[in-house]
């Protein structure tokens, strides 16, 4: 079966309502006029104010708000989309969550829902949609990651342990879904200018009582200054988006699309050719581990 163009599949996004999935598909509709887009997230309101904007640019526009973090949702939303256009030729998992603090000290719960957002909610949609692309012989799945899903850094530990598990899970389904012409293709942000830090932050907060007087307090004076580094360093949206539209529309995605300023020499460096040692000394400096005192 003939692969339609761009501007005339259907484009289900999560995470739609703001950052990185609005930018998505603001630039879906700009460049694809025509374009079926589902938009999920949670607050409807936001979603109604991102699908105006993306019909005034001439996409046909499905939102569906939906929690993540709860699996029968994500199994709805699936569902909606299907029953609405009747096919589903790309998706992309976009919605994600992260949270600051020592591993030590995240819950049972914070560790269950930081999964349940970055690692079973793209499962469950994949598996809901690709019988569907298998049927008409041709898909696309984007799984929006991180650098942090290749290099894990202190006080981070639970979020690239989430992004880790979304690569390989990435990596198995691209092998897997090859034959039936579903390509799967991974985007590896470095910091972006979202409200992924604010919320983050908002994690920390809530285990200041905990660190208080902990170890670990001691660095957590140099977690204020990160948003204040991402303003410096990091991507706005509208530079990302561009490159998940490319990943959606050229015949062959590369597997993976880095999103940061020299992020495959840093990935090298950190991976491959400095020692293991070295690497720990460097992020233990930036993330304020070193002042910590046994």
């Amino acid at each position: 079966m003939a692969i339609p163009a761009l501007s005339n599949q259907v484009v289900l996004i999560t995470g739609a309502s703001a950052g990185i999935g609005a930018a998505i598909a603001l630039d879906l509709s700009h460049k694809f006029p025509g374009i079926k887009l589902v938009l999920a997230a949670r607050s409807e309101d936001k979603l109604a104010k991102i699908a105006s904007q993306c019909q005034q640019q001439g996409a046909e526009v499905l939102t569906i708000p939906t929690d993540v973090a709860v699996g029968e949702q994500v199994k709805s939303l699936a569902a909606k989309a299907l029953q609405h256009f009747g096919r589903v030729d790309a998706l992309v998992n976009n919605a994600g969550y992260g949270q600051m603090g020592p591993m030590e000290l995240i819950s049972e719960a914070d560790a269950q829902y930081q999964f349940a957002v970055n690692v079973h909610a793209p499962l469950i949609l994949a598996q809901a949609l690709i019988p569907s692309m298998r049927h008409q012989g041709y898909g696309r799945i984007i799984n929006v990651s991180s650098i942090a899903g290749r290099v894990s850094f202190p006080l981070m530990g639970i979020y690239s342990a989430s992004k880790f598990a979304l690569e390989a899970m990435s990596d198995a389904l691209r092998m897997e879904l090859q034959p039936f012409n579903i390509q799967v293709v991974l985007i590896e942000p470095g910091p972006i200018k979202t409200e992924f830090f604010k919320v983050a932050q908002e994690t920390v907060d809530k285990l200041n009582s905990l660190v208080q007087g902990s170890p670990y307090e001691a660095a957590f004076s140099k977690v204020a200054d990160m948003e204040a580094g991402v303003d410096r360093i990091g991507w706005s949206v509208d530079r990302l988006a561009p490159i998940i539209t490319k990943a959606l529309s050229v015949p062959k995605p590369k597997p993976r699309y880095l999103g940061a300023t020299g992020g495959s020499i840093m990935i090298f460096l950190m991976t491959k050719l400095l020692p293991t040692r070295i690497v720990d000394k460097i992020w233990q400096g930036a993330y304020g581990i070193d002042k910590i005192k046994p």
